[in-house]
Order: C-alpha cells, then structure tokens, then sequence
C-alpha cells in the first residue's frame, strides 16, 4: 500500500475510534462474562489488588493470587472465599525476580492451567526526590513496576496467542503519561510500563490476534497506603483516588473490552494539553499533576501496593 493509501486509512481510522470513543460516552458498552475465565492478579495480598479480586470473586472465574505477602495472600483468600469465590490459589511470589517469577508461573500452570486474565498489579514507590533515592531502591522499582510484566507475559502470553484468547492488564499510572516532580523512577517504571503494554497490543493486532485484549490503566494517585500523607492541591479536579471506586472501573474495563482507563477523567484532557502546548508549558503540566507536598508529607520508601 502507498503513503497516500496509508495515510488516508489512518485518518479514516481515527475518524472511526473517535466517534466509537463519543458514541460509548453515552452508550455503555456491553459487559463481556468473565466466568470460567482464570484469573491471575500480582500484589494481590493487599490494595487494588486484594479489591479487584474481591470484585471478581462472584463472578464464576478461577482466581489465582500472587504476592510476596503470605500473610496478606492469606487474608485475601479468606476474604474472596467469604464473598463466594470457589476456586482461589494463592502464590507467594516476588516479582522482582525473574527466575521466581518463571518457577511459580510453571507451577500455576501445573497444578491450575492456563491463565486467561492476566493482571500486572504490583507496585511500589520510593518517595524520595531522585538524587536521594538509594540506587536499590530505583533498581527495585524498575524490577517491580516494569521489568516483572516482561517475565508475566513471557509465562503466560504464548498460550493465550495458541488459543487467541485472553487479556492482558497493565495497572500502570498517571505518572506513566506525565512526569512528575518527585517520583522520577516511579514515573520512568511507569511509562516503561505503558510503553511495553502499547507495543506488546500492537503486536497482537500485526498477527492478527484480535482474540487477545489488552486493558492499560492509568490512575492518578490511589489511597492505597502506597502514598500515605500526600495531599493533592486540586481535591476537586484531581482527587486522591478511593480505592474501592478504582477497582470497580478497572473490572467493567476488562469487561468491556476498554482499551484504555484513565482516571479520573480529566486526565484525558491534561493529557491533551501536553501534546499540544510548548515544552515548558507540557512540563508544568507533570507539577500540576503532581500536586503533592511530597518531601513534607509523604511517609515511608519502597512502600508497595
């Protein structure tokens, strides 16, 4: 195909997605069932993770949970078993290392099968302004936050793609799309992360695997524990997350198929304004989103999710 051909595909496409995009503004989409599904969630033992698998726990699907917890596993498991889940394994996991990561993805497949839903969900953040973070803790927060998807997906993807079936979820974050003043390894794990979902999708769709979605979710920042003390300056416009409401939209993203899940909504606009505004301007945007009094407030290092 020539450049025009291309050229003149793409815009039509965009035309097409756009409107989809409007259209599903007002027209919910349709919920796809997930049960029977096998679901596999990292850093389950506590947070986002331990609500969305309480969210899918009365849903018919298999949940096998990862964490480096054993006691936060634990309580996750009772808590889901307790809501109706009647198929749950849990796993202790570090998912900062590799080898780990590929041992317990081998006897997940043993003794449960294939996973079908794939959730990146451990995190964690140092706090500290990047010339005062140790060294171990970036390297850490690289091995958690973005290194550990490449080692998931290397376990669990190839029988997804045999089957052309399954769904990738990447929980990510607002500081994946913007930088932001304080949390310069927690940004670059993050879009490291964004960028490897991205390009992984792409991937799918160049092989045709239209069976195989693919969810990235990008929040502002969530009251998990992973920010304690942080205080936003624009409670209205960008508030501290609950978690409950997060884990609610990140379930009806899978099951709707959504590409993308940006929260709260006016990060889609922020967004925009970064791609359209001079260089300093986008760069503020990064101190606007990071509205923070980080070095005052924020409590603790290498605090997971």
């Amino acid at each position: 195909m020539n450049f025009a051909l291309e050229t003149l595909q793409v815009l039509a496409l965009s035309i097409y997605y756009n409107l989809e995009a409007l259209v599903k503004l007002f027209i919910p989409s349709r919920k796809k069932s997930v049960a029977g599904e096998t679901i596999l969630i990292t850093g389950a033992g506590s947070g986002i993770g331990r609500l969305m698998a309480l969210e899918f726990a009365s849903m018919g699907v298999t949940l096998v949970l990862w964490d480096i917890s054993q006691d936060g596993n634990k309580e996750t498991v009772r808590l889901v078993k307790q809501k109706g889940a009647a198929r749950v394994h849990s796993y202790i996991c570090d998912c900062s290392n590799k080898a780990e990561v590929y041992s317990v993805a081998d006897q997940v497949k043993r003794e449960v099968g294939d996973v079908t839903i794939l959730i990146n969900n451990a995190g964690i953040v140092t706090g500290t302004k990047f010339m005062s973070a140790p060294d171990s803790l970036i390297e850490k927060s690289m091995e958690v936050n973005s290194n550990a998807h490449f080692w998931t997906y290397k376990a669990f993807l190839p029988a997804m793609i045999a089957s052309n079936h399954g769904h990738l979820v990447s929980i990510a974050s607002s500081a994946g799309l913007i930088g932001v003043n304080g949390l310069a390894d927690y940004c670059a794990s993050k879009f490291a992360a964004v960028g490897f979902a991205e390009s992984v999708a792409l991937e799918l769709l160049a092989t045709k695997k239209n069976g195989v979605k693919t969810t990235i979710v990008c929040p502002f920042f969530i009251n998990t524990g992973m920010f304690d003390g942080a205080i936003t300056k624009w409670p209205v416009l960008m508030p501290i997350l609950e978690p409950d409401y997060v884990a609610k939209r990140i379930v009806r993203a899978i099951q709707t198929d959504q590409v993308y899940l940006y929260m709260p909504r006016i990060l889609y606009l922020v967004l925009a304004l970064k791609n359209i505004l001079p260089t300093k301007m986008g760069l503020l945007l990064g101190d606007y989103l990071g509205a923070f009094n980080f070095m005052d407030a924020f409590k603790g290092h290498g605090k997971k999710d």
